[in-house]
């Protein structure tokens, strides 16, 4: 279940994040293994397991800080944003929000990229909501 989750321990501050935005209902932070740096994950702070499970109202609102996210990322990255939904490895729900880097022909979820020491500081001051 959503409740004893890695994500749940990570609203409650139980586990740092590198936070890049919140509000009362949704929680954005870098993922530590980015599919590009910069690879932020936006999730609900109430549990659900699967987006099949969440009221359309809370849905509706995690778009919105999908969005927010996303907008912000476009504009001090200056790059192209892509999101998906997807992943098994947490129960929780959680939305990927990432920098594109040119074209995406095909889409590999294996890949992923490393920061380099104190690199991820770097990308969290760019991203953090003033």
């Amino acid at each position: 279940m959503a409740e004893n989750t890695i994500f749940m321990k990570i609203i409650k501050r139980e586990i740092p994040a590198s936070i890049v935005y919140e509000d009362e209902k949704s929680l954005a932070f870098l993922d530590i293994n980015p599919f590009s740096k910069g690879h932020t994950l936006v999730i609900p702070k109430k549990a659900y397991e699967r987006i099949t499970d969440m009221p359309e109202k809370e849905y509706l609102d995690l778009q919105k800080s999908v969005l927010k996210v996303a907008n912000n990322m476009k504009k001090v990255m200056k790059c192209n944003v892509g999101t998906l939904v997807f992943g098994e490895e947490v129960p929780h729900v959680h939305i990927h929000v990432f920098p594109i880097k040119g074209y995406i022909a095909v889409f590999n979820f294996s890949k992923t990229e490393k920061y380099l020491e104190n690199e991820s500081q770097i990308y969290l001051n760019r991203l953090k909501f003033k």
